[in-house]
């Protein structure tokens, strides 16, 4: 379920706002350069932008930027498209028999909308029930990370934080909300600072209306779901 920010510009949306999976889409090749062949090319095409765009790159504040912007496409914003940097989630056994909700609040979370290359800045919260088996605290920051390294929406980030979870956990009781502000909104377009985006994804026990409103009211989020 999505809440989002009223207003009409399309344009802010992307033309094909809507996809047709919760994966994201990349190309069978996607991995057939290395890192380092990847930032030298891409160094090549933000080289042609900025130049398109009249700058002097022979100025000292400039001619590092294509190499730096590369550099930060490959191995820091978008660095959740390569699959060896998927962390490592491991579960440990419910030994204390806990068999109430955890919640892991305020989740930092820093992406990029796919539609402009601007970026996606909010919290994420996460909540799981567990059927025998518990993940550490910290893995929850590191998937939510890993996902958000890359060029996203924010409804298909949530469901992949939910399904990576659930695949960790063996267990459909997860669940996420994120509320993020766009920069495409906040800074372009209608360039309304104030709006925020709101998405979820409820799974097994939390589809139950008592679970939801019980993980609502920990977070404390007015929003009705």
């Amino acid at each position: 379920m999505k809440i989002e920010s009223d207003f009409n510009d399309i344009d802010a949306l992307g033309d094909d706002h809507i996809g047709s999976s919760s994966d994201t889409p990349l190309r069978p090749d996607a991995f057939k350069l290395s890192n380092a062949e990847k930032i030298e090319s891409i160094k090549g095409d933000v080289k042609h932008i900025l130049e398109t765009l009249g700058l002097d790159l022979t100025d000292d504040s400039l001619k590092g930027t294509p190499n730096r912007v590369a550099k930060m496409f490959v191995n820091e914003i978008f660095g959740g498209l390569d699959p060896n940097k998927k962390p490592t989630a491991s579960t440990f056994d419910n030994k204390y028999k806990y068999g109430e909700m955890l919640v892991e609040k305020n989740i930092t979370v820093y992406s990029t909308c796919e539609h402009h290359l601007l970026p996606i800045v909010g919290r994420a919260h996460i909540a799981y029930i567990s059927n025998g088996t518990v993940v550490g605290l910290s893995k929850m920051n590191r998937i939510v990370d890993y996902y958000a390294k890359r060029p996203q929406v924010q409804e298909r980030l949530t469901i992949q934080v939910v399904k990576e979870l659930q695949d960790v956990l063996g267990t459909a009781d997860v669940a996420c909300i994120i509320d993020a502000k766009h920069l495409c909104v906040n800074s372009r377009g209608i360039r309304d600072i104030e709006s925020s985006t709101v998405t979820s994804e409820f799974g097994g026990k939390f589809n139950e209306k008592e679970t939801r409103r019980e993980l609502l009211d920990y977070i404390k989020l007015d929003t009705q779901f």
